[in-house]
């Protein structure tokens, strides 16, 4: 019977060895040696002292040994503890209660508590630290009606004294090493501030029967060269290095190479989207005026959004240049007080010129679309996106930032509809956001009439509030010198990005996260 592939490998290994050491390179050797050195076990830092190559040396090594079957990489977690400049300073003179104690026995056994501190050196600062641990470990009782220290009994050394003692001489320990009562004293000093810690992962490599077989047959460590040098071929001392062999499949570190940020690159997506779709992109200043941002949308000077917790006011300059837009600056004054020509009665109120001028920053990218409705340069029909940056003193949290992205889109043409609108967006979330379905609702906006919400699910995700949309009241579009239908739609692209992601933390956009930054894959 013919013998597989496999079972003539095994039949080689167990007649030439698993692996000569012929086929070992440098690193390796030394690796090895190493490890005999410290009976077949150790530490990667141990290994690293011994052989004289880096850590990553050795880990590149142990990791191509381990592919041969000749060590075990073990590892785990661990805390690693060391003293802060607190904890060195006990180290040297003591903890507080043990000065305590020790200038208590001087005194006699008993002593007023001023007196106590005094003699014993304890600043006030920490004279209620030192009474409280010298009374909650019970070397002495605190008479507060006489003001006096009783000492109660000689105490022994405790564990956290003789933490504290190991760690100066050793500098560092590992928690997870100590005994229970160490480990005990690690909490109570770590609860005193006394001491730093910080998880890490120790790796131990062990020789296995395979490796201890090759050191019994004997290796010795040859220098090996990795490029031919013009110096080595003159020389002819090429003649008596070992070149090493090239191995595709050695173990090489991780480079991570620059690359655009993932939600840069989904707007970067989206815009193109848009493009491709028709739209043209249209833009505005993020410190803008109130006659762009709030007057020119029908809202009300004394509407709640103007309020200061809904809009950031600019300290200096405070107010803008309305001069170049005075026609339509008087025609949206008319729309508010009376209605204008609009049809509508406005607000009634007596309009501001000083207020439409105050500056302020872009609380929302509807403002770039007042801009381009009044542009020389606007096309009817014609379809606009901006994705802009806009700012509102929010309450950050899960869901909400004070400075956030949205993608505003309007579409300017005779004959257009509430169902041209619910169309556009439906395509919107679910082409760039990746959405399974999405749902309306109505509602308000001074600016739109009929007005409406967009939601949008996603499987795995669920349903999230995208933003508002709507047909622009014509209080907004004649006075701008419009008179036809204008669809507009206002979306939070930072939720559009997070529905994509599937991130469920607005604020992790901005992440310093690199680990994140590193593997997040194209969306």
């Amino acid at each position: 019977m013919l013998k597989t592939l496999e079972t003539q490998r095994s039949w080689f290994r167990g007649y030439l060895g698993e692996w000569d050491a012929v086929d070992l390179r440098e690193n390796e050797r030394r690796v090895l040696i190493a490890l005999k050195a410290l009976n077949g076990r150790g530490l990667v830092d141990k290994i690293a002292d011994i052989s004289g190559l880096a850590h990553s040396t050795v880990m590149r090594a142990a990791l191509s040994l381990e592919a041969k079957s000749l060590v075990r990489i073990h590892e785990r977690r661990a805390t690693r503890v060391l003293l802060n400049e607190e904890g060195m300073q006990y180290s040297e003179s003591g903890l507080p209660e043990r000065r305590l104690v020790k200038t208590l026995m001087e005194m006699g056994g008993e002593a007023p508590i001023g007196d106590l501190l005094k003699k014993a050196h304890i600043k006030s600062d920490l004279a209620a630290i030192a009474l409280g641990w010298l009374a909650r470990k019970g070397w002495a009782k605190i008479d507060q009606r006489e003001q006096k220290v009783k000492l109660l009994k000689e105490p022994e050394l405790g564990a956290d004294e003789r933490l504290l003692i190991m760690l100066k001489s050793a500098g560092t320990l590992v928690v997870e090493d100590l005994d229970a009562n160490l480990r005990e004293a690690y909490k109570m000093l770590k609860g005193r501030k006394i001491v730093e810690a910080h998880e890490e992962i120790i790796r131990e490599i062990e020789l296995t029967n395979e490796g201890w077989s090759i050191l019994e047959r004997g290796i010795e460590v040859i220098e090996e060269v990795t490029q031919l040098t013009p110096e080595l071929i003159i020389t002819g001392k090429w003649r008596e290095k070992k070149l090493v062999k090239y191995d595709i499949g050695a173990p090489a570190p991780q480079v991570w190479p620059g690359k655009k940020h993932p939600y840069l690159r989904f707007l970067d997506e989206m815009r193109e989207k848009l493009v491709a779709l028709g739209f043209k992109e249209m833009n505005g200043p993020i410190v803008e005026m109130n006659f762009f941002n709030c007057d020119g949308l029908y809202m009300p000077q004394d509407h709640p959004a103007r309020e200061i917790h809904d809009i950031y006011l600019v300290k200096e300059p405070e107010y803008g240049d309305l001069t170049p837009y005075r026609r339509f600056l008087e025609q949206v004054k008319e729309t508010h007080e009376c209605g204008w020509k609009t049809g509508s009665r406005g607000w009634g109120y007596t309009f501001s010129l000083l207020m439409a001028a105050r500056l302020i920053l872009r609380s929302h990218t509807t403002a770039v679309s007042v801009r381009t409705l009044i542009s020389e340069d606007l096309e009817i029909p014609g379809k606009y996106f901006a994705i802009a940056r806009c700012y509102r003193p929010e309450l950050v949290d899960r869901t909400h930032l004070s400075e956030f992205n949205q993608v505003e889109g309007i579409v300017v043409g005779e004959d257009l509809t509430l169902r041209d609108l619910l169309g556009i967006l439906e395509r919107f979330a679910i082409d760039i956001a990746g959405a399974d379905k999405v749902r309306f609702k109505p509602d308000y906006f001074p600016f739109t009439e009929p007005s409406v919400e967009l939601s949008a699910y996603k499987e795995g995700y669920g349903w999230m509030e995208f933003g508002g949309s709507g047909i622009f009241r014509p209080e907004v579009t004649l006075p701008l010198g419009i008179d036809v239908p204008v669809l507009a739609w206002g979306l939070g692209v930072d939720r559009l990005f997070m529905m994509k992601a599937g991130i469920n933390d607005i604020r992790y956009l901005f992440t310093h996260d690199l680990e994140w930054l590193r593997k997040k894959e194209m969306i």
